[in-house]
């Protein structure tokens, strides 16, 4: 064969190919000009490769005029104007802009029609024409919420009111029952504590069924320390009961946190070591409550002892308690002991409000020659209130997103036959800021005021040290008042290890010295998830206002947090 007859058979078989897959134009008009503009503004498809695609676009665009008002429209007709182009030609009719529903009261309430639509009267409701669907589907999950899973509502009767208007009746397809839940179940976890179910998740038997609310209050399981949703509620519905089983799994929230502090003594120049241990124990008894118990030992011959127990929702109530006793001992100055006993109510998963007592006695235990008139054996009660709040997040280096404690507290202290009255002022809050996946800040604030007539060394606070001001001593620091603010720019190279800046700042007042003064604290850190737990490494240098920078004066702390 010649080259002429391969080019010959080519162009043949492409202009073949040309004419088999050649295009259909679909050209929509209406009986006016005015009624051709609103076809052109509905969207509809022009371009279609066979005669079959075309008719069901022309029924598609009348299923549109319909939802829009245009219920009487026709098709008047479909022709062929040449090979490839097709003419639907539309009779519009009267456009409907709204429809009025009536409604039966003992059917459904006026307050939930009102949700829906801003036209409700006593016996009828009214909508724009274009949201029936949307409405209506709205409507019957409201329902369904009110005990009625299996609601189906349906218009009947549809007229014609007046030229812009069609009314119609709201009915069911058939008569239902409400339902309530008779039985809770759960999965996973048998001895998951009852308690909670009802005043945690605020779910219990023979409560109107609705699923979204049960879904919407399981979510708060993610709250909770020690148990975890493993997937959403299911729901059996027989003839005459309704049976919510819930999936939920046991988790470990136990914890261990302790850390190791060093840094040179500026009195003797050897290093002195400190240390700490934080042990918290959750729901070992299946109850949903929680141990904590601290040991503190400071270079200044400071050791503290404190143990705390909560107890929630004291014989299936809404109230919950908790006691706590914390002893601590100035190497040979003074021993405090202070006893806290606290109701307290849950206000939702994220915020509690206590009441409670802090009962505090102090001794001497200076020699009588020796007694230094700032340190007086006293007793004290005060009368607090409490409110705290607190916000997790999905991320298991930073699970807290926010926290906030505040507490004031009234009372009187007596010591040497005197007696005041004794005002306490607190505050502990943080905050971290996600900027993104792997940069976040965080802020914390905290401050305590004493105000009080007179003071005594023994009863003042006591701060400094990795949990307050970095860069300083543990409890290294005495005050009447101080607030402190710590911040850290955090940067997480990883899903288990994250650097961290430390820039903090204090000021404190002692009133006993007439002390006040400006502290700061600057350094550096990181985190290291490890399969012991998670490592915190802290380097940081504190200096006061008028203080010249020296890193001899530097603290390097670590510390562990394990989980069991």
């Amino acid at each position: 064969m010649t080259k002429p007859f391969f080019l010959f058979l080519f162009l043949s078989f492409l202009f073949a190919s040309e004419a088999i897959s050649q295009n259909l134009y679909l050209k929509v008009t209406g009986q006016s000009d005015r009624e051709t503009s609103i076809l052109d503004s509905i969207t509809y498809k022009k371009i279609h490769l066979e005669l079959n695609s075309i008719i069901q676009e022309v029924d598609s665009l009348q299923k549109q005029l319909y939802k829009i008002g245009y219920i009487e429209n026709e098709l008047k007709q479909l022709r062929k104007e040449n090979d490839s182009t097709y003419f639907g030609i539309f009779d519009l009719k009267q456009n409907y802009k709204d429809i009025h529903i009536y409604y039966k009261e003992d059917f459904i309430k006026k307050s939930i029609l009102e949700e829906i639509s801003s036209e409700v009267y006593d016996d009828y409701f009214v909508l724009p024409f274009n949201e029936i669907e949307t409405s209506l589907y709205s409507l019957n999950t409201k329902i369904s919420d009110l005990g009625f899973p299996f609601s189906e509502i349906t218009l009947q009767n549809i007229s014609i009111k007046n030229t812009t208007t069609l009314k119609a009746f709201l009915v069911s397809k058939e008569i239902i029952t409400k339902r309530s839940i008779d039985k809770i179940i759960l999965k996973g976890y048998d001895k998951f504590p009852k308690a909670y179910l009802k005043h945690y998740l605020k779910l219990k038997r023979k409560q109107t069924f609705n699923l979204s609310e049960i879904k919407q209050k399981t979510e708060i399981f993610k709250e909770l320390k020690f148990a975890n949703q493993i997937k959403e509620p299911e729901v059996l519905f027989t003839k005459d009961s309704t049976i919510l089983y819930i999936y939920v799994e046991k988790t470990k929230s136990n914890n261990f946190d302790g850390f190791l502090g060093f840094g040179s003594n500026e009195t003797t120049n050897k290093i002195d070591f400190t240390g700490y241990l934080n042990l918290n124990l959750n729901n070992n008894l299946n109850s949903g409550e929680s141990f904590q118990l601290i040991y503190k030992s400071d270079e200044n011959e400071q050791k503290t002892f404190d143990v705390n127990l909560n107890l929630p929702y004291l014989f299936n109530s809404p109230l919950g308690a908790e006691v706590g006793l914390k002893i601590f001992k100035k190497d040979s100055s003074f021993t405090t002991v202070n006893q806290i006993a606290k109701l307290f109510y849950q206000i939702n998963p994220q915020a509690n409000i206590y009441l409670g007592v802090n009962s505090t006695k102090s001794n001497n235990l200076l020699k009588e020659e020796n007694v230094i008139s700032q340190i007086q054996d006293y007793n004290s009660n005060i009368y607090n209130l409490r409110f705290t709040y607190n916000k997790l997040q999905n991320n298991y280096l930073f699970n807290k997103n926010l926290f906030l404690a505040i507490e004031a507290g009234n009372g009187k202290r007596s010591y040497a036959n005197n007696t005041e009255n004794q005002t306490l002022l607190f505050i502990d809050a943080y905050k971290i800021f996600n900027l993104n996946k792997k940069n976040s800040a965080y802020l914390r604030i905290n401050a305590s005021s004493l105000l009080s007539k007179n003071y005594l060394e023994n009863e003042l606070f006591r701060f400094g040290g990795i949990n307050s001001i970095r860069g300083f001593e543990e409890n290294s620091l005495t005050a009447s008042l101080y607030g402190l603010a710590n911040t850290e720019y955090r940067y997480q190279l990883s899903n288990s290890l994250y650097i961290h800046s430390i820039i903090d700042f204090a000021y404190f007042e002692n009133e006993l010295t007439t002390q006040k003064e400006k502290l700061y604290g600057f350094g550096f850190g990181f985190g290291l998830l490890t399969k012991a737990g998670i490592l915190k490494f802290n380097y940081a240098n504190g200096k006061s206002e008028n203080q010249k920078f020296k890193f001899s004066n530097s603290k390097i702390h670590l510390s562990l947090t394990a989980v069991f």
